[in-house]
Formats: structure tokens, sequence, C-alpha cells
């Protein structure tokens, strides 16, 4: 991603290191690394990037891929999905409204949809249905 060195040095102030490579420079948490992985009260996953909802706990399950997966988002909105061409293969990025860099979609996941929304932990708060 090519930002002006303000935007940058924005980014750069309210994320962590490891936040920045994931979500500004397309990068990937180790599998298995993220705490988010393996969370399983109910409640609402945010981006870190925009502070918009993107996932709820009913949609997650666990793909065993070792980064928190999930089978739809909220609404079909909250997500822009963009075709990633690389040396050998193609698959579809998953960013949130800021632009920033969530994971990756495939067509392995369960039903309703077919889907799995493969997102990285450091992308994602939680918080917690009120009881």
């Amino acid at each position: 991603m090519r930002e002006s060195s303000a935007v940058k040095d924005h980014w750069e102030e309210i994320l962590t290191p490891e936040q920045y490579y994931v979500l500004r420079e397309a990068g990937t948490e180790a599998p298995f690394s993220g705490k988010l992985n393996s969370e399983k009260q109910k409640g609402t996953y945010y981006s870190i990037g925009c502070d918009k909802p993107l996932f709820r706990s009913e949609q997650k399950y666990d793909s065993g891929t070792g980064w928190p997966s999930f089978w739809a988002p909220i609404t079909e909105d909250v997500l822009v999905l963009r075709k990633e061409i690389g040396l050998s293969d193609e698959r579809i990025e998953v960013l949130d409204a800021c632009g920033s860099h969530l994971g990756h979609v495939f067509d392995d996941g369960p039903q309703p949809t077919g889907k799995r929304f493969c997102i990285n932990s450091v992308a994602l708060y939680f918080v917690p249905d009120e009881e």
C-alpha cells in the first residue's frame, strides 16, 4: 500500500508494530499466535483500524488454520474484497472500510455461505456481549 508520509505517521502512532505490519503492509501474523483465535465468548469482533463491527461470534468457527475464521461478516458492506494476484495463485484480500488489510477469504468454509474469512487476530478487537 502506498501512503503519504503523513498518513503513514498517523498509522504508526496508533498501531503497534505488529498491527502496522499486518494492517498497513498486508502482512500475516504467525498461525496460532493470535489471542482471538481461541476466543469462545459471545460478542462482536471489531476492526482495529476503523473501530467498526465486522463479525459476530455466531459466525466464527474453528477452521484449524490458526487464524480466527468466520463464515460471513455482520453485513456485506463492512468489508472490501479485492483480487490479489500473486506469483503462484490468486486470492481475495479482505480489507476494512479504512483500507486496512484484515486477511483473505476462501471458498472452503462451512454452510450456509461456503466461505472462510481468515482474519489476522491483530487486526481485530473483541467486545463480549453484556450478560
